[in-house]
């Protein structure tokens, strides 16, 4: 596993190409709706997802930070980090 995919305090890791692409999306947004402030989730995947970085940012606004680790080549890693979320 490259420097890039390594675990760090706080990072889950959500590799999207195992899951079918019609069940992404829905996934994707439960695993970001299980963080607490302060964690990461270290999303990777077969593509760039730009529209799901829209819906994203729609839905999370600033308490959603999102971090290219690899763009090219290869697969896509990103980081969405969740902080400031009112407590539930």
């Amino acid at each position: 596993m490259s420097s890039q995919l390594d675990p760090e305090p706080n990072v889950f890791v959500f590799d999207a190409r195992g899951v079918a692409r019609r069940f992404r999306h829905s996934a994707i947004f439960g695993a970001l709706g299980a963080l607490r402030n302060g964690e990461t989730m270290r999303f990777i995947n077969d593509h760039d997802p730009i529209p799901l970085l829209g819906q994203l940012n729609q839905r999370y606004g600033d308490y959603l930070s999102i971090t290219y680790r690899q763009r090219d080549p290869g697969p896509i890693v990103i980081d969405f980090g969740i902080d400031g979320l009112p407590d539930e």
